[in-house]
């Protein structure tokens, strides 16, 4: 299957915008559940017919493009900690796509977590905590490991570590789609100005809601 640019943007935006939910977690305890809803959403999608779809409705990721722009425009508003992250993510999924073990295991837990989307909503907690624990018994095996930091008020809360782990797993399965789309490090470095197009041209299409 040909993948196109925008496909690309909207890969790296998931994961930008799954770390800029980690990091507004962990720094003010909280963040908009409009932008962390398409991040959990991503990672129940196992046969999606689009890219887009991977995310949800239109615009899904908006919160992720928007802060590829920032990134690249704007010394003031750039946050080296959130490039960082985003950076590791990537790492950490080319080690995660050699290991069919954590992967198998992956997949296990998340169809686990889909039989108990029948009962429950997509934001409750108790869909974040085995999404959360299943973070721990397999990407955290991995190197390098990411850590955290933040305001030690909200990170030591347990329900703001569950749902900062279940969006670093989310941030992994948009650094796959990254990969798979035919992404990579190189087109961030090299490429930016093709990026920024794209994601300057998905905040400009109708979106089914305001992030």
């Amino acid at each position: 299957m040909a993948y196109s640019d925008r496909d690309r943007l909207i890969a790296l935006a998931g994961i930008y915008q799954a770390v800029h939910c980690v990091v507004r977690i962990a720094r003010q305890g909280s963040v908009d559940t409009a932008a962390v809803e398409p991040c959990l959403f991503s990672l129940f999608q196992v046969d999606a017919d689009t890219v887009a779809s991977v995310f949800g409705p239109p615009g899904a990721v908006s919160v992720g493009a928007r802060q590829i722009v920032e990134q690249m425009t704007s010394q003031s508003e750039r946050d080296m900690e959130l490039t960082r992250y985003v950076i590791t993510l990537i790492k950490l999924e080319q080690r995660l796509a050699a290991r069919r073990d954590l992967l198998a295991a992956i997949r296990a837990g998340i169809d686990e977590a889909t039989v108990m989307l029948e009962r429950r909503s997509l934001l409750d907690p108790a869909i974040f905590a085995p999404i959360a624990d299943l973070y721990a018994k397999t990407i955290s095996s991995l190197q390098p490991r990411i850590m955290v930091r933040g305001e030690p008020l909200h990170l030591n809360n347990q329900d703001n570590q569950n749902r900062i782990r279940a969006l670093l797993l989310a941030g992994i399965r948009s650094a796959m789609l990254w990969r798979q789309t035919g992404g990579s490090r190189w087109q961030i470095l090299f490429g930016r100005r093709r990026l920024f197009g794209e994601a300057q041209a998905y905040l400009r299409q109708p979106a089914m809601h305001d992030q």
